[in-house]
């Protein structure tokens, strides 16, 4: 198991970006794939972006590709998530979560989560 903590979101005006860190603590981190998930008010958790432990694939909601990019950094136990272009569609509480199986856009495929960051995109 590991231990998350995201840090980063505020408020920024439409266009404007914004970084997102995920803090990992716990053993062999880096044999963790992991990914970003969102939940807007009053909707469902979804799929934001997703990356292997190696870095070497990534995945994206078609909502986010290319706007958005997720990276990590082993050395540091730490993964991102670059926003630029952020819309006011954008606003939600953003979670970073960590999976020991394949890397997977379903949420049910992540046992660790973090408590989250708000973010709010004003128009």
């Amino acid at each position: 198991q590991v231990q998350l903590a995201e840090s980063g979101g505020g408020l920024v005006q439409a266009g404007g970006s914004l970084r997102l860190s995920c803090a990992v603590s716990g053993r062999s981190f880096s044999t963790y794939n992991t990914g970003w998930f969102r939940q807007p008010p009053g909707k469902e958790r979804e799929f934001v972006a997703g990356i292997t432990w190696s870095g070497g694939t990534t995945r994206y909601a078609d909502s986010v590709k290319v706007r958005f990019t997720i990276s990590r950094d082993n050395a540091k136990n730490a993964v991102y998530l670059q926003m630029n272009s952020l819309k006011p569609e954008d606003t939600a509480v953003y979670y970073c979560a960590a999976s020991g199986g394949i890397l997977s856009m379903s949420k049910g495929a992540y046992a660790s989560w973090g408590q989250g960051t708000q973010v709010t995109v004003s128009s």
